[in-house]
């Protein structure tokens, strides 16, 4: 690669603001608190983004560069960024929600530098181990604050049972992630007899889960952790195995549902939740749900092509709303909380085909073996089946997920490529 000269015996005699090797431990160092940072904070991922394309600059082979923007799995999420951007032209919207709309496309453009950089880098996996530290940790100050509710940093008016910084949703992603995550290196230490490595892991994961099920979860969570078990299980066990942790899960699954008074009581608002948004025009969380999508459906058949401009959803929303409080069919809101919805109200059919084919292009780039892979692999699935349910490429906290994700495991993938060792599991320990 045009890069390599950066780590030649040479360039240890550069001072360091010349050493691409420098700029590169740097760029690998920001993303680690990028990592870390995400759990806790949204104003210090969105200062380590930008500080990590500013020290990744100065390592870029412009040419290599530019040639790597052609490939789907980059060039489709700058396309969904641009199209934000040439959508705010047939918008009847304020030019402030415009532009405001545009913003959370803006994270999809440090993708392009993530790949880039870690196709050259052999520091990916020092993300992903940060990531679960940050977790792990967030795990514990869950605990706290569920036992001492006033550790929260959230004001009294907005706290929420065990969170101690931003909300049950965002928390519930992060550890539902890690802990499916943890599958694959569970499996493959304990094929190598690995024992205690593979318990302490195990250790993690079912802390996690313990934690959703005792303190609190997303029903979106509920609803995905099955999905993404069955994938890992389709890809990586034997159907005997299968069978045998589909009866232990079962099992565990019973288990908590009769100890856990706060798990019964997310999974039966499911059912209460629709029958009041269908009674009473209650404005519940699935009611308001199946409200913003039954009028979204009305919007797009006026706009099916491009859809009605960056930024138009909330004044639509305005317009077809009652005036009749703490009702369903009065709510007004800028996202209609589906992916696809919020994507083809405002740019019709032309940004759902964008849409897809970034979310296909990511899913075939993690094909392969590997932990690596898997999660990968785990990141854009996860995505794609909870916007059936959020608008989570948008979303400030789940967007950066998967920006941060596909970015690093998408660039140590195509690292492995061009190296010839893709078939090569990676352990959790690699550096």
């Amino acid at each position: 690669m045009s890069t390599t000269a950066g780590f030649s015996p040479a360039s240890a005699a550069l001072p360091a603001w010349r050493n691409p090797a420098a700029w590169t431990k740097a760029a690998d160092i920001v993303a680690v608190l990028i990592a870390l940072s995400l759990p806790w904070s949204t104003s210090l991922v969105g200062i380590f983004g930008a500080v990590f394309v500013v020290v990744v600059a100065p390592t870029l082979d412009l040419k290599s560069f530019l040639q790597s923007l052609q490939r789907p799995i980059v060039a489709l999420p700058i396309a969904l960024f641009l199209l934000a951007v040439v959508g705010m032209l047939w918008s009847d919207a304020p030019w402030g929600a415009r532009t405001y709309a545009v913003s959370p496309t803006a994270k999809l453009l440090v993708l392009p530098f993530l790949l880039y950089h870690f196709e050259r880098s052999t520091r990916g996996m020092w993300v992903f181990t940060a990531f679960l530290v940050s977790c792990t940790l967030l795990v514990v100050m869950s605990w706290l604050v569920f036992l001492q509710p006033s550790l929260s940093l959230k004001p009294p008016i907005d706290a929420e049972r065990g969170i101690f910084v931003k909300n049950y949703i965002d928390q519930s992603q992060e550890f539902t992630l890690c802990a499916v995550a943890l599958a694959y290196p569970i499996v493959t230490l304990l094929r190598a007899k690995k024992f205690a490595l593979a318990g302490l892991l195990v250790a993690i994961a079912l802390s996690f889960f313990i934690n959703m099920a005792f303190v609190v979860v997303s029903r979106t969570a509920l609803v995905t952790v099955p999905v993404m078990f069955a994938v890992f299980a389709l890809l990586h066990l034997r159907w005997r195995s299968i069978l045998i942790i589909v009866g232990a899960v079962a099992i565990l699954a019973a288990v908590a549902w009769q100890a856990s008074p706060q798990l019964r009581l997310t999974a039966e608002t499911f059912s209460s939740d629709y029958r009041e948004y269908k009674e009473q025009n209650r404005a519940t969380s699935i009611g308001l749900r199946l409200e913003y999508w039954r009028k979204s459906l009305g919007f797009i058949a006026d706009a099916p092509l491009i859809g009605h401009g960056t930024g138009a959803t909330r004044g639509l929303f305005a317009q077809v709303a009652t005036h009749e409080a703490y009702k369903a069919t009065s709510d007004v809101v800028g996202n209609p909380h589906n992916q696809t919805l919020n994507v083809a109200v405002q740019w019709g059919i032309v940004g759902v085909v964008i849409l897809y084919a970034m979310w296909f292009w990511h899913l075939r780039l993690f094909r392969g073996e590997g932990l690596v892979n898997w999660i990968g692999l785990l990141v854009v699935v996860q995505n794609v089946f909870t916007s059936l349910f959020n608008s989570h490429i948008f979303d400030f906290h789940e967007g950066w997920m998967y920006v941060l994700g596909v970015g690093v495991a998408g660039g140590m993938v195509l690292k492995a490529k061009s190296d010839g060792s893709a078939a090569r599991p990676l352990s959790p320990a690699t550096p």
